[in-house]
């Protein structure tokens, strides 16, 4: 059955593609560091030199917490390639 009012699908395959977003209105890429021990962290920064210098300070202050990851968020961008 169909006629003015019947719904129907199309469907269209596409290849996307994802890259960084280095668009100018991208978001800046920030850096963090947080402590492996206690799970206490730095503030997100672009000048990843934040992140390394509260790092020092906190093993400054807490001997024992000597490990720590590095936090990096960076935009991205996902597009139709065709």
């Amino acid at each position: 059955m169909s006629g003015p009012h019947t719904p129907r699908a199309v469907l269209r395959f596409v290849n996307w593609t994802l890259t960084p977003d280095r668009e100018p209105d991208a978001a800046p890429m920030t850096y963090a560091m947080r402590c492996d021990v206690c799970g206490k962290g730095s503030v997100a920064a672009v000048d990843f030199g934040v992140g390394h210098s509260w790092a020092l300070r906190h093993s400054g202050r807490n001997p024992s917490h000597h490990t720590y990851t590095e936090v990096a968020t960076r935009p991205w961008r996902c597009w139709m390639s065709g």
